[in-house]
């Protein structure tokens, strides 16, 4: 996004613990002043993200302990105001973060709401577990690991997945497996199945 679309804002929710390949460093890898906010609710992430994430001078980067459920408070942070422009595009990147989020906790609706603060020109950059490749045996291994580890979790659908996007234009190739988003260009693993995953980006109108 950041060379396609000239992207140089950045909202990633459940950043996770910091890795190789962290979005600023891509981003400011192509534009060094991209400014990123990074929001997670685990405190163990933010205090590695705090101290292994340096951004690049021209740009910015900061880290909120804040959760998807509460996006009116993501929005209103004081440290997301001093960072990113939300008047101006924004890329919002929620990766491997939805599919924790049952029906019952309004996950559409809280997307929607994050997205509706953008400003048009903005992207929805999303992945999301998926039983669209699992047979019954691979169904029923699923259900019992979820119930093992007592945390919320919900396979969706393309079509459950694709109502995230609901009002936006897909960039191409559209809703597909991550092992299939521009092979090309990033060569995942082969297989769809190895990974059940879903992705997309779209552009908010």
């Amino acid at each position: 996004l950041t060379g396609e679309a000239g992207i140089r804002q950045f909202l990633d929710i459940g950043t996770g613990l910091p890795t190789a390949g962290n979005v600023h460093e891509i981003a400011q890898g192509i534009a060094p002043e991209s400014r990123i906010v990074y929001v997670d609710n685990d405190p163990i992430v933010l205090v590695h993200a705090r101290h292994l994430l340096d951004s690049a001078s021209e740009g910015a980067t900061a880290y909120l302990d804040a959760d998807l459920r509460d996006p009116q408070h993501i929005l209103d942070h004081p440290d997301l105001l001093s960072t990113i422009d939300l008047s101006k595009p924004v890329a919002l990147m929620v990766v491997a973060v939805a599919h924790f989020m049952t029906d019952d906790q309004q996950p559409y609706e809280l997307i929607r709401t994050l997205t509706d603060a953008l400003a048009p020109g903005s992207y929805l950059v999303m992945s999301h577990a998926t039983n669209d490749y699992m047979d019954e045996h691979d169904l029923a291994r699923s259900a019992e690991a979820n119930t093992r580890s007592g945390v919320p979790f919900q396979l969706r659908s393309g079509a459950e997945f694709a109502k995230f996007f609901d009002g936006f234009t897909l960039v191409p190739p559209g809703i597909t497996a991550v092992t299939l988003w521009r092979p090309e260009e990033y060569r995942p693993h082969p297989r769809p199945e190895a990974v059940s995953m879903l992705g997309a980006v779209a552009r908010i109108p």
